[in-house]
């Protein structure tokens, strides 16, 4: 068996950072998840639906990674490692926190890291981002969707509108469908001048 970046995905160029699940850095400074001694549970979810979690546990100068996985629909298999931080002086005072990536061979400064048996860089990944394999109008077509899922909507933009969240205020829903509106209309309108009938 191969090891990070193996396989035909990336002979192929077909895997991209949206095809993994990412921690942010950043996130878990603003969300106080970096302060010595925090556990919290994360998840990751898709229209609605949890499709992941890990447990991190913050320590000096690392964070603790728990989580299980599994390969192809084999048996689970746990994982617990730590993930070693850096940080780098601003201009402007204060620092920035880097991940260094865990990858055997690696250790690159990195703002995210992305899972599959481990968590590393999209470089030990070999990840393209999104918007370097797509086209324009496939790029407007992905931002409706993520707006849609923000929204708890079915995704794809040619299903129509559902409706407004529960709890999001009225002005916040209204901009958000005038953005799916644009960026579908927009969409169409690209794919529609590529592709269509003269």
């Amino acid at each position: 068996m191969g090891g990070i970046g193996s396989g035909r995905h990336w002979q192929f160029g077909g895997d991209t950072t949206d095809d993994y699940r990412s921690i942010d850095i950043r996130w878990l400074k603003r969300e106080g998840l970096l302060d010595s001694g925090i556990s919290r549970r994360i998840t990751w979810s898709r229209g609605g639906e949890v499709t992941g979690s890990i447990n991190i546990q913050s320590e000096p100068g690392r964070v603790i990674l728990d989580y299980r996985h599994r390969d192809h629909g084999g048996e689970w298999q746990p994982e617990r490692y730590p993930v070693y931080l850096d940080t780098t002086p601003c201009h402007i005072g204060g620092v920035r926190h880097w991940f260094l990536c865990p990858a055997r061979g690696c250790g690159r400064r990195v703002a995210i890291l992305y899972g599959g048996a481990i968590f590393a860089c999209r470089h030990c990944y070999r990840l393209a981002y999104q918007s370097q394999r797509e086209q324009i109008h496939d790029r407007l077509t992905r931002k409706a969707d993520r707006i849609r899922d923000r929204l708890g909507w079915e995704p794809g933009c040619l299903n129509g509108w559902g409706p407004k969240p529960k709890g999001m205020h009225w002005k916040t829903f209204e901009r958000l469908v005038e953005e799916h509106d644009a960026y579908v209309d927009a969409g169409c309108a690209m794919f529609e001048a590529r592709y269509g009938e003269t």
